[in-house]
């Protein structure tokens, strides 16, 4: 009979736990729960008690585990997952998750859709993809992950279960995950994710005598009084209270009949002196011993293949044909030995990892040894059908049998093709382990490539300590070359991480390596590496975007602002870098580089920008062009995002944008499709279209957080702050600019935008130009003492025609202006042409400046919000100068205002016509804005306009200057609000607003 519990025993607590993260999880309140203990001791029991209850509460339930057998399969446990619930049903069709499908197809390559190559998802970008996927599956009932021997996980699944973790708080969903306590990533992980309070973690310890007594009873199905004494004391004291263990160790009982069923009793008939087992690998031995000769060859042999095994390579191994070999596995399926996989038609898994163990440990050394030599043998026969798993296992079977530098030279193998396909922290797992098998002479090359592969994960010290470990090489050789290529691709990544000093140290080596006349080819990958690193702060040319990242606050285009000597001298270096740009990409098409290619027109394209938009644009649509006729995915999204930026700053046209958007959505590419989103979203507040800009932003404001894209995350949130400004809605600026703050906008590149885009135009609405102007200054200063500048600023376009209002600025100034790439922006261009309708206006030609005004108003129609504030700026001095047509132009801007609810300005565009001697009719039709409870107490349109004022808690003499009206006036509509709201005080009436506020929002 089978000696296994029907029930849990002894984990009362832990049951409890998990029933109460099950309501948590059906309640959107998701937890991260883990099981720690060692081999045996109820972690998987405890994780199908918890399968069985979620799916009786119907919730969706993914399980996977990670393998045992050392190798190293990226994000095995959640493939293994995602195809437990996926794999018969297909693919989910939530509309949700249609720009998360490409990153998801690469846990489940059957839902890859088309024949393109794709995109190489970061790790966060498929945490957040699969976070996505489960927030997807829970939202009626809530749903599961269940993740098992974590201690065996790659390291890229261990980053994707923490980012899990720390995000799933709020969703409905409930991570489980096992481990033993074995130091190593996952145990790091999950203390720290206990530490933190993200994360429940229960150690799992020995069942007592008593529970091993319930526990026995209950494999024998009878009560603990019937479990016979010495049966029990023997149990009690051989298990050490490891559930695993009392079952095996009671099955050899069984087995070997020292304990059997006696009518209605079960009778012990083993005495103190009997061979008994001393140890589970005894205990296996003799369970063995009682199978047929071919099943236990079968058996051993699969034991050699890990706890896991796939059936195909069993089949190589052993020679049997199908009805044979499945023969001897029902055998031990019925035995309880193994089981099939769920989640794979073709793979088997033992029992428990212990049980393969166990069988191997029970042969002798040397057979163990030679039994992993023919399975080697047996795989290097079909070694050119095996993936890389089966590579991997046909390496620790020749590790086993003896074959050391065999099994090096396939890890090797499978760790470079893991680095190609940018799974970087897998491949320095098994490039590590090939390093300490490998041969002396294959040392060199092992460890170059390791080398590289710490560079791309992020660990560049590590990189550069391996690098520099490296024996010498004779200069202009073969070896040369290729160590060559290792210290430039290392000094690629510290480009990135910004490491100046380290990467030019990676340069200079090279170039040393490579001598003064280098292979062309190396020469043009040298060239953009030097010409990147050029561009990083600190370095001779200022600071600017960089190819590979198109962090939107890096996204527009910058210049040098310091003296004329700095300019003269970025300008001879900056046209060395173009030269060795152009050689490079010229050699790059030549000799078939095309990543080299597109480095180099990209980095032409950012050198060229302070040129102007078509240079620059002419660069990057080669750049397209080479991504494109050599299907490079990620550099023709890149190639469309920097192209469709620059056409929405020169036209304010987001079709392109969109387009860029719609490639990376469908490479599954989130930071690219997020720096889109907040391009696009700033569009959206220029052109007045508020819904939409509020809708993009909520789309990826929170995503961005969470894969921590800073660049795309602080450019929305400046767009939320930016989108508050011009709907002239103050406190939710304030909170949008602290959120901004609180993220690191205010040390970012931003900080032009913030203060001329953003910040001046609240104070306009506010009808406080002064502010505005000071902010305007404030943003010049910033750009006058940093690198680099935003050509949407207002230094371009709003700055100047304030300034020319006001009699601060004249023709030179604007011909400056006028002069410089900024000016060719759709929007800065309104601003210019008004200046220059005002001074044409104030220089006597009044019917040029009409016509002027007419003219830039007519092209701004993409514009509303700019252009009625330019109209109403405008008429302010044709008034003043009698040019133009300023009533039309201030009862166009008054009616655009007052319809937006932004009443100071509407109030000052009627306080302009009254100057102007025109009649104004008051707007009456403003009570369905009035709130309920103020309507029905006789609150008028006019007195709300103060009202809502009053939740900021501004004097008198503030609210007549926003409203346009005397304080007088103001004070006489205070008093009719107090009376109708039966406020006490001043004081009270504010909070009041301040709740309506609140209410509104």
């Amino acid at each position: 009979m089978r000696a296994t519990s029907s029930v849990i025993v002894g984990r009362v607590a832990e049951t409890c736990l998990l029933g109460n993260a099950l309501d948590d999880a059906s309640r959107r309140s998701g937890r991260a729960v883990f099981f720690v203990g060692d081999a045996g001791i109820g972690k998987s029991r405890l994780v199908g008690e918890c399968a069985y209850r979620a799916y009786a509460r119907d919730m969706p339930v993914l399980r996977g585990r990670a393998t045992s057998t050392g190798l190293v399969v990226p994000f095995r446990p959640l493939i293994e997952a995602l195809s437990s619930r996926f794999r018969a049903a297909g693919p989910p069709t939530d509309p949700e998750l249609d720009p998360y499908r490409p990153a998801l197809a690469r846990l489940v390559p059957e839902w890859r859709q088309g024949s393109s190559p794709g995109y190489p998802e970061t790790v966060v970008e498929l945490a957040e993809a699969l976070l996505r996927l489960l927030s997807v599956l829970g939202k009626e009932h809530g749903c599961v992950i269940l993740l098992e021997d974590l201690h065996d996980s790659d390291t890229e699944t261990i980053a994707v279960v923490e980012y899990v973790i720390d995000n799933v708080a709020e969703l409905p969903v409930l991570l489980l995950g096992t481990l033993r306590p074995e130091p190593g990533a996952a145990l790091d992980l999950v203390r720290s994710a206990e530490q933190r309070q993200v994360a429940t973690v229960r150690e799992l310890t020995p069942l007592g005598e008593a529970e091993v007594l319930e526990m026995t009873a209950s494999c024998l199905e009878t009560t603990p009084k019937e479990v016979p004494q010495a049966t029990h004391e023997r149990l009690a004291g051989r298990a050490g209270g490891n559930p695993y263990l009392v079952e095996v160790l009671l099955a050899d009982l069984l087995d070997s009949g020292q304990l059997r069923r006696s009518g209605d009793r079960w009778q012990a008939y083993c005495s103190p002196d009997a061979a008994v087992p001393t140890g589970v690998v005894r205990s296996w031995a003799r369970r063995l011993d009682r199978f047929d000769a071919p099943v236990r060859e079968v058996l051993l042999c699969a034991a050699t293949l890990g706890s896991q095994f796939s059936v195909t390579v069993l089949q190589a191994v052993t020679g049997l044909d199908d009805r044979t070999l499945f023969s001897h596995l029902r055998s031990a399926v019925e035995a309880s030995i193994i089981a099939p996989d769920g989640a794979d038609p073709d793979r088997y898994t033992f029992r428990h990892a212990l049980t393969a163990e166990a069988l191997v440990a029970s042969l002798a050394p040397a057979e163990r040894a030679a039994m992993a030599r023919g399975a080697a043998h047996s795989l290097e026969a079909v070694a050119h059908e095996l993936g890389d798993e089966q590579l991997q296992l046909m390496a620790s079977l020749q590790m086993a049998g003896g074959d050391r530098h065999g099994a090096a030279r396939q890890f090797a193998a499978v760790g470079r093709r893991m680095l190609a396909a940018g799974a970087s922290g897998s491949a320095v797992i098994l490039l590590d382990r090939a390093r300490s098998l490998a041969h002396a002479s294959d040392v060199r090359a092992v460890t170059e490539a390791l080398a590289i592969a710490h560079a791309e994960a992020g660990e560049l010290d590590t990189a550069l300590a391996l690098a520099a470990e490296l024996p010498p090489v004779p200069a202009r050789s073969q070896a040369a070359e290729q160590r060559g290529e290792t210290h430039v691709r290392i000094a690629w990544a510290a480009v990135m991480a910004e490491r100046t000093e380290e990467a030019a140290g990676q340069i200079r080596a090279a170039r040393s390596l490579l001598g003064a006349a280098p292979p062309p080819e190396r020469e043009a990958a040298l060239d953009v590496v030097e010409g990147h690193l050029a561009l990083l702060p600190g370095q001779s040319r200022p600071e600017q975007p960089r190819p590979g990242q198109t962090p939107p606050d890096q996204a527009l285009p910058e210049q040098s602002q310091s003296g004329q000597e700095s300019r003269e001298k970025a300008a001879r270096e900056g046209e060395a870098v173009r030269d060795a740009a152009r050689r490079a990409a010229a050699v790059a098409e030549e000799r078939n580089l095309p990543v080299v290619a597109c480095q180099a027109w990209q980095l032409l394209a950012l050198l060229s920008r302070e040129h102007g938009f078509d240079e620059a644009d002419s660069c990057l649509e080669r750049m397209l062009s080479v991504a494109e006729q050599h299907a490079l995915p990620v550099w023709r999204v890149e190639a469309l995002v920097r192209l469709g930026a620059n056409t929405f700053m020169r036209t304010g046209d987001p079709a392109r944008l969109e387009t860029a958007r719609t490639a990376a959505e469908s490479l599954g590419a989130l930071v690219p499709t997020q720096t889109v989103d907040g391009l696009l979203a700033m569009n959206a507040v220029m052109r007045g279209e508020w819904d939409g800009a509020q809708e993009i932003i909520e789309r990826s404001v929170a995503a961005s957080a969470r894969i921590r894209n800073l660049g795309a995350h602080r450019y929305l949130l400046l767009a939320s702050a930016t989108l508050a400004a011009h709907r002239g809605r103050r406190r939710d600026l304030d909170r949008a600019l602290v959120r901004f703050r609180r993220a690191g906008g205010e040390e970012s590149l931003l900080v032009p935008l913030q203060l001329g885009l953003c910040r001046a135009f609240a104070a306009l609405l506010e009808e406080d130009r002064g502010q505005a102007l000071a902010d305007l200054d404030a943003s010049l200063a910033w750009e006058s003492a940093h690198p680099s500048f935003f050509y949407l600023s207002g230094r371009h376009g709003l700055r100047p025609l304030l300034r020319t209002i006001a009699g601060l600025d004249g023709r030179a100034e604007l011909a400056a202006v006028l002069g410089s790439p900024g000016a060719d922006l759709a929007w800065n261009q309104l601003f210019l042409r008004l200046a220059d309708a005002v001074l044409w206006g104030r220089e006597g030609d009044t019917e040029r400046a009409a016509r002027v005004v007419r003219s830039a108003v007519a092209d701004a129609t993409a514009f509303p919000l700019a252009r009625h504030l330019g109209l109403r700026l405008a008429a302010g001095a044709a008034l003043a100068e009698k040019w133009g047509e300023p009533v039309a132009w201030l009862r166009a801007a008054e009616e655009y205002f007052y319809a937006a609810g932004i009443q100071p300005v509407a109030a000052a565009c009627r306080a302009g016509l009254r100057q102007a001697g025109v009649s104004v009719g008051q707007h009456r039709g403003g009570w369905d804005r009035i709130p309920a409870r103020l309507r029905t107490s006789g609150v008028t349109p006019r007195e709300y306009e103060v009202f809502v004022l009053l939740a900021e808690r501004p004097g008198n003499q503030q609210i007549a200057r926003r409203l346009s009206i005397s304080p007088r006036t103001v004070e006489k509509h205070m008093a009719s609000l107090l009376s109708k709201t039966g406020r006490s005080d001043r004081a009270a009436l504010c909070e009041f607003s301040a709740e309506c506020a609140a209410e509104h929002d």
